[in-house]
């Protein structure tokens, strides 16, 4: 048993001080209900059968980024074709975008704001979009005061590069060839 300080066995004192790290991180209090739920593997998402387009709805995809976003099975599969190639952290910004504007909560609404910098739009972020530097500089400048449209300049940029390389690209893919055969 450990007994007094200097007599404390080096090993007592590593055990206590892994207990006081782990007592710390349980009470640490989390910043979302996000961290409260437990991870689990991601399998690729398949769209619903019963939300299959009609074949005229799936060929308007290709001349339209937004008829595509629009539609559940076209949005699911177009997720799948950038997972496959390491490239869906436009489309979840775009997605986190869509989600922060329907933010009521001012509160709520700056902690979505903060996570979403965190996440995409910070130098270094995990899922850091390539926009430049001045639609950064006015994202950030927006973020000084949480608004609906604080990621407005920076949502539509990414629109316009899933526009011009994404999809093309999605259109080309055995993931789309296949479903218009």
């Amino acid at each position: 048993m450990c007994k007094g300080l200097a007599a404390l066995p080096h090993s007592c004192l590593e055990r206590a001080k892994e207990i006081k790290i782990k007592l710390g991180i349980l009470l640490q209090k989390p910043e979302s209900a996000a961290d409260l739920v437990i991870p689990y593997p991601e399998k690729a998402e398949k769209p619903a059968k019963t939300q299959k387009p009609s074949l005229d709805k799936a060929l308007q995809w290709r001349d339209s980024l937004d008829k595509l976003l629009q539609n559940n099975y076209g949005l699911a599969s177009f997720k799948s074709f950038l997972r496959s190639e390491f490239s869906e952290e436009n489309l979840e910004f775009w997605m986190a975008c869509e989600d922060y504007k329907k933010i009521k909560s001012p509160v709520k609404m700056a902690e979505k704001a903060k996570k979403i910098y965190e996440e995409f739009i910070q130098a270094e972020a995990p899922k850091e979009v390539n926009i430049d530097h001045f639609t950064k500089d006015i994202t950030v400048k927006n973020l000084a005061e949480p608004s609906p449209s604080s990621f407005d300049v920076a949502q539509k940029r990414i629109h316009a590069l899933m526009e011009k390389d994404s999809l093309p690209r999605f259109v080309r893919s055995g993931f789309y060839q296949e479903f218009i055969k």
